[in-house]
């Protein structure tokens, strides 16, 4: 069955139509890079499964007539001529890093479509003004190293080259030392300032689209997050012997600040609230838990609405008592994308016939950091049943090529204006 993204009887624009089938091929093709048993991809950034998808993505650009430049931190840009080369370049990209047991559109969508762009302009004979630069952005997952979305960061500014180098995983391999191993510390100087745009194709890795039966979704921003760490102090004691009474149970007060984290998330929409780790003291089945600690992730698209879901969890954090300690660990502020950059979006969307809507992601992306150094916006395509960070992940092709025409469709808009 083919993936021509536009069907019968919609309105067509003069665009050039990209190859739908010739994309899937490149998803399913790509996922042979630490390919897992059901079908998912565990691609740990600057693993040799790393290696071996960016030497095909360079080889792929190259084959195009795309110049490679490669920064400090790994950071990919595939550059195709345009017909001004005194002008900045439209920027498109994503990241080729998976999580453990990851899917094969996550990130990897906005890359592989960006590669079919070009090949769509070179075999159209269709020249820009300004060059299209394909990036594949280093440790967007954060699944090795820590923190996410680092390559853009480094680019962006928001982490030091010298900083982000230091970083080691759990076996104590720094990041330098694993981008020495697979061949991918440049020298490329590139820095914001060599992008008119930037835009960023992405599965949706939640239910909305999906629920709402829409084929695109037109992202304004990027929800903020904040990260909190709790530790809870009680009192180990005997199952048997210890009266209800006279426990100082360390998990019973952490159970009623999981579930306050929950009810403050519901009680300021759309906010969402988790607490995702939890590690109990000393763990054992016939003794009173002494200690607990726990790991807290809310997001909100307003720091107001950030700043009321803190002072709640932090009033929640006083009543359960002196054993509770409260830490703000790490935070990302709401991110709002440049209004033009959107709308060329929905006009874009609207020219080629699809449905759409506008969204705010609830997930972090490297569009994020991007956004606060370039004119930035992204386009959602749906994941069905909302599934992402799991090897059920999936995105029909249509739907694939409908956001990669969609992309090229931006992108020749941006060029226009």
């Amino acid at each position: 069955m083919s993936a021509d993204p536009l069907r019968a009887g919609e309105r067509r624009s003069n665009t050039p139509q990209t190859n739908g089938d010739r994309l899937w091929n490149d998803i399913v093709g790509t996922a042979r890079f630490g390919g897992a048993e059901n079908g998912g991809v565990t691609r740990l950034t600057l693993s040799d499964e790393d290696r071996q998808v960016r030497d095909w993505y360079v080889s792929e650009c190259r084959g195009l007539g795309c110049t490679i430049e490669i920064d400090g931190i790994g950071n990919i840009f595939a550059t195709y001529p345009g017909e001004d080369m005194s002008l900045p370049a439209i920027a498109v990209g994503s990241h080729l890093d998976t999580q453990p047991k990851g899917g094969r559109f996550d990130g990897i969508l906005g890359v592989l479509a960006g590669v079919e762009v070009l090949r769509t302009l070179k075999e159209s004979g269709t020249r820009l003004r300004h060059p299209l630069t394909v990036v594949n952005w280093t440790n967007e997952e954060g699944s090795r190293f820590s923190p996410a979305m680092m390559g853009s960061g480094v680019f962006a500014g928001a982490l030091s080259l010298d900083r982000a180098h230091a970083l080691a995983d759990r076996e104590g391999t720094t990041v330098g030392a694993a981008l020495d191993a697979i061949g991918y510390r440049g020298e490329a100087d590139g820095g914001p300032a060599a992008f008119a745009a930037y835009v960023e194709l992405h599965i949706e890795q939640g239910p909305l689209l999906e629920a709402s039966a829409t084929e695109i979704g037109v992202v304004t921003g990027v929800q903020g997050v904040r990260w909190f760490d709790v530790e809870i102090s009680g009192t180990e004691a005997h199952a048997g012997s210890t009266p209800m009474a006279q426990r100082d149970d360390a998990l019973v007060a952490a159970a009623e600040i999981v579930l306050a984290v929950r009810d403050i998330a519901r009680q300021n929409p759309p906010g969402v609230g988790t607490v995702g780790f939890a590690e109990v003291g000393p763990n054992s089945r016939n003794v009173v838990p002494g200690s607990v600690g726990m790991q807290i992730d809310m997001r909100h698209p307003s720091e107001a609405g950030l700043d009321q879901m803190q002072a709640a969890l932090e009033e929640t954090v006083r009543t359960v008592g002196a054993g509770a300690d409260l830490r703000h660990v790490w935070s990302k502020a709401p991110v709002v994308f440049d209004p033009p950059i959107v709308e060329a979006v929905r006009d874009s969307t609207e020219a080629l016939g699809f449905s759409a809507t506008d969204i705010v992601s609830g997930a972090g992306h490297d569009a994020a950091h991007i956004a606060t150094v370039t004119p930035t916006a992204m386009i959602f395509v749906p994941s069905k049943d909302g599934l992402s960070h799991n090897e059920a992940e999936y995105t029909s092709p249509e739907e694939c090529a409908r956001g990669a025409q969609v992309l090229l469709q931006t992108i020749l808009e941006l060029d226009r204006r």
